[in-house]
């Protein structure tokens, strides 16, 4: 079964490798910070939505 912990570590992986694909495709020369905010971001927007979705 999926605990919390598999689930970030899922999140944090797909959120890095979105982050560098995005980063990649729109911005040709980004540094390695606005990559790892990027990822960040998207890595807290997943938990946001997920909030949102669960709060009936």
């Amino acid at each position: 079964m999926m605990t919390g912990g598999h689930i970030l570590v899922i999140r944090v992986i797909l959120g890095a490798a979105f982050a560098v694909f995005i980063s990649r495709f729109f911005f040709k020369h980004v540094n390695v910070v606005s990559v790892a905010g990027l990822g960040i971001f998207l890595v807290v927007m997943a938990y946001v939505l997920e909030y949102f979705r669960n709060r009936k």
